[in-house]
């Protein structure tokens, strides 16, 4: 296994998408993911969070529920659609049952209430990477297996694999 090669992967499977109209919030859950590695950019509105996530893949989003634009429901709604595999952590200063569920409902991954320690939301955001990660190994897993078995039927016939072209 080309463990080099694996490493490199991890690290591209570190980008983190912060999403709030509150500067001070942005900075605050910058200064606590930078230094663990995670390469972290951010946006202060739904638009911009777009914008940013169609030139860029990021691994993990943390979205606020009220943005100056739309609803950060709505942009959970745009990127699982366009990007399925990417994490999404919902936060909110102003929890109602009705956000929670719309947030579940939406494919939400977790969901954080404001204010939020430090240590929680560091433990989240470590958490919904480490799931990522493994959820792409065992993608990658199946496909090695499935080529692997392909090889082995083509070997075991004693004859080259057939290109069809149509």
């Amino acid at each position: 296994m080309d463990t080099l090669g694996a490493e490199a992967r991890l690290e591209e499977k570190r980008r983190i998408l912060l999403v709030d109209d509150d500067r001070a919030i942005l900075a605050s859950f910058r200064d606590l993911l930078l230094p663990r590695g995670y390469d972290v950019d951010t946006a202060e509105t739904g638009r911009e969070a777009i914008n940013k996530s169609n030139t860029k893949y990021y691994n993990l989003a943390v979205i606020d529920i009220k943005l100056p634009d739309m609803e950060g429901t709505e942009l959970l709604a745009n990127l699982h659609k366009n990007y399925p595999k990417t994490k999404k952590i919902m936060i909110t200063g102003y929890p109602t049952l009705e956000t929670a569920v719309n947030s579940v409902n939406l494919r939400a991954d977790a969901y954080l209430v404001k204010p939020v320690p430090p240590e929680e939301f560091l433990r989240m955001v470590d958490q919904q990477i480490h799931e990522q990660s493994s959820e792409e190994s065992v993608t990658e897993e199946k496909v090695l297996d499935w080529v692997e078995g392909r090889y082995r039927k083509v070997k075991d016939k004693g004859r080259p694999a057939q290109v069809v072209r149509s």
